[in-house]
């Protein structure tokens, strides 16, 4: 009976070790949560104040603190003092620890040495974040999130709090990138091809079309890629000719919008009322050089056209909610005039893989220069990493879900009762085609025929 229960043992034993080395390739949340974190909660704990001792994330004592210990502790050698642990949160993800850093340390010295805190407490990356005067966070991964990416189920609510949040992919450090247009009106979005660039934009239409807002599509290649998200979009132009009479009607737009701001007293669309307040429009390009470039000298006064346009609109819509959202795979002065300060005035940037470092300084170098080495270092068969930067300076690394045309399409039929009607773009409405009923069944069986 012992040799029987020895043996249930071992078998329990290797079938609980081959279970988790299948979690770690397979499954790495469940393989974090189970085994990775525990371990990695306990090394951080035992090795807190050595670690940071020899990071260099230590200072002298105040005098205050050296007098108490010589005369009240009765010691003669008074330890160097590390940031005090504040808060330990574990995640599916990884583990986040508040630290509060002592007099002489600054936030830029604890980013200096994350890849020591790395190796010295075994986890994927250790990330820096600011979170107040004073306070950091280091962000750590068990693993590599952006290998598999799974979006969380539940959103923190302090992210998705504001009415034009959109969680679109990501980030390397486990936290969510989100698209917020009352923050970051305007967006690029620049790839190469087999980037990933598409794969953005379906989680960003996907996400648009569960909110109230009216989709605007411009994609002049007859509409390859926008045209199946007709049942969702208010408007949709797939020619130049059509794209510079839409850009027109959003210039009449914008401009109506304001006598309306004017009218009620206020500067900015979300200051009306609900009862009165136009609905938020979100302008979606999907290829922006098709617009600047021109195979005739008839075509320049049109491309003129549209140019001012768009800088109008970049510039001035923002107070009356009408959003751009411009992609591309490349956006220089090269494109013709117009294209410099049209580019200045879209905050929001993201980078995918691209084939030349002039085209990541076209989308990073204005905006977080050190963000362009990461660029040019995204590995092609990674499609949908990206890096993400804004005007403050701050990037990071992204990934989006993998999710198929078919995907976002179905998503936009079934969210097609949220299409708003706005009059001025009525003539642009896309026709929706009607399927074809299927064929009704043939009730009557042939008999073959007979010699």
């Amino acid at each position: 009976m012992s040799d029987l229960a020895t043996v249930i043992e071992g078998a329990s034993a290797l079938c609980a070790a081959g279970g988790l080395g299948y979690a770690k390739v397979r499954a790495p949340r469940v393989f974090w949560t189970v085994a990775g974190l525990p371990v990695a909660r306990v090394r951080f704990s035992l090795t807190y104040r050595s670690t940071m001792d020899v990071c260099g994330l230590t200072v002298q004592p105040s005098r205050l603190r050296a007098f108490m210990v010589r005369n009240l502790a009765r010691r003669q050698d008074v330890q160097p003092v590390p940031p005090k642990v504040r808060r330990v949160r574990g995640s599916s993800t990884g583990m986040r620890v508040t630290l509060r850093l002592p007099a002489g340390l600054e936030p830029a010295d604890v980013a200096a040495a994350s890849e020591r805190l790395r190796h010295a407490w075994g986890v994927h990356s250790v990330h820096v974040v600011e979170t107040k005067p004073g306070f950091v966070e280091l962000r750590m991964t068990g693993y590599d999130v952006l290998r598999r990416v799974k979006m969380p189920r539940r959103m923190p609510r302090k992210l998705m709090s504001g009415p034009m949040v959109v969680p679109v992919a990501l980030r390397e450090d486990g936290s969510v990138f989100v698209r917020d247009y009352k923050k970051i009106p305007h967006g690029l979005t620049l790839g190469s091809n087999q980037s990933g660039k598409s794969m953005f934009q379906r989680n960003l239409i996907a996400g648009l079309a569960k909110l109230p807002v009216g989709l605007i599509g411009i994609d002049c290649k007859r509409g390859v890629e926008q045209r199946g998200y007709a049942p969702r979009l208010s408007a949709l132009a797939v020619t130049p000719d059509e794209a510079s009479a839409l850009l027109e009607a959003l210039v009449r737009e914008m401009e109506g919008r304001f006598d309306l701001l004017s009218q009620h007293g206020v500067s900015d669309l979300w200051g009306l009322s609900a009862k009165v307040r136009p609905v938020p429009l979100v302008v979606l390009v999907d290829e922006v050089a098709e617009l600047f470039l021109t195979a005739a000298k008839k075509d320049e006064d049109r491309r003129d056209r549209m140019v001012m346009h768009l800088v109008r609109l970049a510039q001035m819509a923002r107070a009356v909610g009408i959003y751009l959202e411009i992609c591309g795979q490349r956006f220089g002065s090269e494109l013709g005039k117009g294209a410099t300060m049209l580019r200045a005035q879209l905050t929001g940037r993201v980078v995918h893989r691209v084939n030349d470092k002039q085209t990541a300084d076209m989308g990073l170098g204005d905006v977080a220069p050190e963000a362009v080495v990461a660029v040019t270092t995204i590995p092609p068969d990674r499609p949908g990493v990206a890096v993400a930067g804004d005007s403050s300076g701050g990037w990071s690394r992204i990934r989006t879900p993998m999710m198929s045309p078919a995907e976002a399409v179905a998503i936009c039929r079934e969210y097609a009762h949220l299409t708003p009607d706005v009059v001025a773009l009525a003539p642009f409405r896309p026709v929706i085609p009607v399927p074809a009923p299927a064929s009704a069944p043939v009730l009557v069986k042939p008999v073959p025929a007979t010699k």
